[in-house]
């Protein structure tokens, strides 16, 4: 299986793409990463679902190259089950080993089992494992800020303290979404500076960038920099 794998994925190389890709995750070995479009992936999850030969793909753990943990997480995607998907992710989120697998894992059936979903994102943020933590404050992000907001959830994400530059990044990403999304809940959190202060002035920069925030909010975040 390992062999048939890498031939696919070889056959799907895109050089230009692997030369660029490398830039953007560092710390990954350029050699580990082939360097495959997502979409193509994407397809190629589908089609091993589709074959059979998905389950065994995802059990042979630990994964050698950039885009296998990519393909893992785009069939894990896939699977309906929420019970399932839960088991499947315990085995794989400490195999992630770079933010964009971490982001690029989005399962499908998350949106339907919110009221589940929550007290696994809860303990995956209380994770000793960097990414486990960054997939866990992205599961809020993502499904927490709307409908489902309750004012307890930033609370959690700030309690967060750690030295990891992407978990540092996701806070960050997380209260910057969190200001464009709930204002009036989040704002004391830059007003009594609950963050540190990197992540303080990471989230009023992303803040900023962001064209859900208006720009009398901009003005005002300007005046909050640490």
């Amino acid at each position: 299986m390992r062999e048939y794998i890498k031939k696919e994925l070889f056959s799907l190389q895109d050089k230009s793409y692997k030369e660029f890709h490398s830039r953007l995750i560092p710390n990954i070995e350029s050699e580990r990463i082939i360097g495959v479009r997502i979409p193509e992936l994407r397809n190629l999850a589908k089609r091993f679902i589709k074959e059979g030969r998905a389950e065994a793909f995802i059990k042979d753990l630990p994964h050698i190259f950039y885009e296998e943990n990519n393909l893992h997480a785009f069939i894990l995607e896939q699977i309906k089950d929420y019970d399932l998907l839960i088991s499947e992710l315990e085995r794989f989120l400490p195999y992630i080993d770079n933010w964009a697998t971490c982001d690029s894992l989005r399962p499908k059936v998350f949106q339907r089992n919110t009221e589940r979903l929550l007290s696994e994102a809860e303990k995956w943020m209380n994770s000793s494992h960097e990414y486990t933590v960054r997939f866990g404050i992205e599961v809020l992000m993502i499904y927490y800020l709307d409908e489902h907001f309750s004012e307890e959830y930033p609370l959690k994400v700030a309690e967060i303290k750690s030295d990891k530059y992407y978990i540092n990044m996701m806070i960050a990403w997380y209260f910057a979404t969190a200001l464009a999304k709930q204002w009036n809940a989040i704002i004391p959190y830059i007003e009594q500076n609950s963050l540190s202060q990197w992540v303080h002035n990471k989230t009023i920069q992303k803040a900023i960038e962001s064209y859900r925030i208006t720009p009398e909010q901009k003005k005002y975040l300007k005046t909050l920099k640490r």
